[in-house]
């Protein structure tokens, strides 16, 4: 079965300034499982899931198609991680891409879906996480990796800062960079403008107060 999303289930590259059309490459009807097949048995976060050069060249070769530089694939080191992620689980469990177009459709989606609704019908376990793959023409991590409010249509625990642990790593610093002396000790008096969707991902729905005071 082609699996297109394993396209992404790659590690975001430090200093990436490389570009790779995954929609050109899965219009030529490739297997995704061929090139990120690492991704199937892959139990840490933290693991490269590219493919090897090697592979790339079995195509790229100046005759069945152009040359390329594969030194960002050998120079390749995976970008530091603050969460734990099993895909081997994840992907033994089947489609989640229902359960989150439903949270999407209901209005109980954590956070802001933005485009995601239009990618969760293709029956595919993979791209109901790692999204747009087939209208990707440059390696975009921010893009088409999952969202943490994907996570918590399945893992709805949330109760900041207790339940962080359990899928972040202890003691990394998971405080948004706008979260400033000033937005502390303004953001519940009403002089600000908050976008409350944005907020849900990390403190659900019924946050009180003393989760953070």
């Amino acid at each position: 079965m082609r699996i297109l999303a394993l396209a992404l289930l790659v590690s975001p590259l430090l200093a990436q300034d490389w570009r790779f059309p995954h929609s050109r490459h899965l219009e030529q009807g490739l297997d995704c499982r061929t090139c990120h097949s690492a991704a199937a048995d892959s139990r840490e976060a933290a693991d490269n899931l590219l493919p090897d050069a090697q592979l790339c060249l079995a195509c790229h070769n100046g005759q069945t198609a152009p040359e390329i530089d594969t030194q960002p694939l050998t120079d390749a080191r995976t970008a530091e991680r603050t969460y734990r992620f099993d895909h081997e689980f994840h992907l033994g469990l089947g489609d989640a891409a229902p359960l989150i177009a439903a949270a999407i459709d209901s209005g109980k989606y954590h956070g802001k879906p933005g485009d995601a609704r239009r990618f969760l019908d293709g029956g595919n376990a993979c791209t109901a996480c790692h999204r747009g793959l087939e209208e990707s023409v440059a390696v975009d991590s921010a893009a088409h990796m999952p969202k943490m409010g994907d996570c918590i249509v399945c893992h709805t625990r949330v109760d900041n800062p207790f339940s962080c642990k359990e899928c972040h790593i202890e003691g990394v610093n998971l405080r948004p960079a706008d979260h400033t002396r000033e937005f502390i000790d303004t953001h519940a008096t009403g002089r600000i403008e908050l976008d409350k969707l944005s907020c849900l991902p990390c403190h659900g729905r019924n946050f009180p107060c003393m989760g953070c005071h």
